[in-house]
């Protein structure tokens, strides 16, 4: 039950406990027992709504920074990347493989808060050895969510 409990909830975590208990084909307290647990266990760490903000009046620019660091004896890239998820700007931090090690993402108003970022906070930061930011032009899909999906012809074909 546990996979696909976690299965159901990742692509929707609004889904109700009833709902989950009738699609696992169990029952309702075993069902917020084991969400309880895997909470506790901190296999399930935070609930997420997925927004579009291209269709909001709010405007948000998202970056990936790329970061290239000196990993610290003993610690390896552990403690820079605290120190980077601390700010509270950053959305993520991932250690990934290649040229960069670290990837970064951060949200702001505009492009200039996010340089400011890099320049004043991440780049002044002693192990980081260089940095290189993309800015996101447009999502097309995120968390396994297509945005704006085509709208299919529902006019009905008709031949003489």
């Amino acid at each position: 039950m546990r996979e696909e409990l976690l299965s159901l909830i990742e692509k929707n975590s609004k889904i109700g406990i009833n709902e989950l208990a009738v699609l696992l084909g169990a029952n309702e307290v075993d069902v917020a027992n084991e969400l309880s647990s895997l909470e506790s266990d901190g296999i399930i760490c935070g609930y997420h709504t997925l927004i579009n903000w291209d269709k909001t009046s709010i405007e948000k620019v998202t970056a990936l920074i790329e970061v290239k660091v000196t990993p610290q004896r003993g610690q390896g890239f552990d403690r820079i990347a605290e120190r980077i998820y601390n700010y509270p700007e950053v959305k993520s931090v991932y250690l990934i493989s290649g040229e960069y090690d670290l990837l970064v993402t951060l949200e702001e108003k505009t492009l200039k808060e996010i340089a400011n970022f890099v320049s004043d906070k991440l780049s002044t930061l002693d192990s980081v050895l260089s940095t290189a930011t993309h800015f996101i032009l447009k999502k097309y899909k995120d968390h396994g969510t297509v945005f704006d999906k085509k709208r299919e012809d529902e006019r009905e074909v008709i031949t003489p």
